[in-house]
């Protein structure tokens, strides 16, 4: 059976497998050697990933790798239109303990790796507010920049502390001039080139491990091993798994 690597998050996981998405360059790496599944949900919190943990990662069979990225919405602005997305800083840090504390005691072999919310172009959803003419949007901000680098923080530390894999996504993008507009679509979400920062930061992350997509054998024989005239016989392994299995 092919390994299987979840991706767990909000919409900037949820839009991973869009036209040019992280998880669909992730699926396509890892092609015929493991499953990529989405379990990405628009607007969560982590506050709100703790109630679907238990339904999220409800198989006994231990994914290979678990990817969790959270803190975008944990990090609205309290007040604000989306305030009840807000969770305090400290709590998303409990709450990402929490989550990470439920897949090891689940799945002790699984590598799991933390990203940080990206950072927020203010900008982006200003001009999306002027617009629509909408004068409360643009008086209340939902989002703001340095407050995101404080959960992005948070997320390290947890990392440092648990001994995790962890990509700082919030400080990565704004190493690149410009990265308001390369970067994000919306002054939130990931254009394809933000996405593609994703997926290099991971496969940087897991090509250190024993899950990297080179040293992952395919899940069925290339076809230059396949004989024209008795193809079964590169098949014969297949049977002797089955027995194994059966034993």
């Amino acid at each position: 059976m092919r390994p299987e690597i979840v991706l767990f998050g909000d919409s900037l996981t949820e839009q991973s497998f869009s036209a040019g998405g992280w998880g669909a360059a992730l699926a396509d790496t890892y092609s015929r050697k493991a499953d990529v599944l989405v379990r990405g949900y628009d607007g969560y919190n982590t506050r709100w990933a703790l109630i679907l943990l238990p339904h999220v990662f409800s198989s006994k069979r231990a994914p290979a790798v678990v990817t969790v990225f959270f803190g975008a919405n944990d990090a609205t602005i309290l007040g604000g239109r989306l305030g009840r997305l807000h969770v305090p800083v400290e709590e998303y840090k409990d709450n990402l303990k929490t989550i990470v504390n439920h897949l090891k005691e689940c799945y002790p072999t699984s590598l799991v790796v933390l990203i940080t919310p990206p950072p927020v172009d203010e900008e982006g959803p200003k001009e999306y507010a002027r617009s629509l003419a909408d004068e409360e949007a643009l008086e209340f901000p939902e989002r703001r920049n340095e407050v995101t680098g404080l959960y992005a923080t948070k997320c390290l530390e947890l990392a440092n502390e648990m001994g995790l894999h962890a990509i700082d996504l919030w400080s990565k993008l704004q190493e690149t001039e410009g990265w308001q507009n390369k970067f994000l679509s919306d002054g939130v979400h990931l254009t394809p080139e933000g996405n593609a920062i994703v997926h290099q930061e991971l496969q940087k992350v897991l090509n250190e491990t024993p899950v990297s997509a080179a040293k992952l054998p395919l899940d069925f024989p290339h076809h230059s091993k396949i004989d024209g005239k008795c193809p079964e016989k590169a098949f014969q392994y297949l049977s002797l798994l089955s027995s194994h299995y059966l034993i």
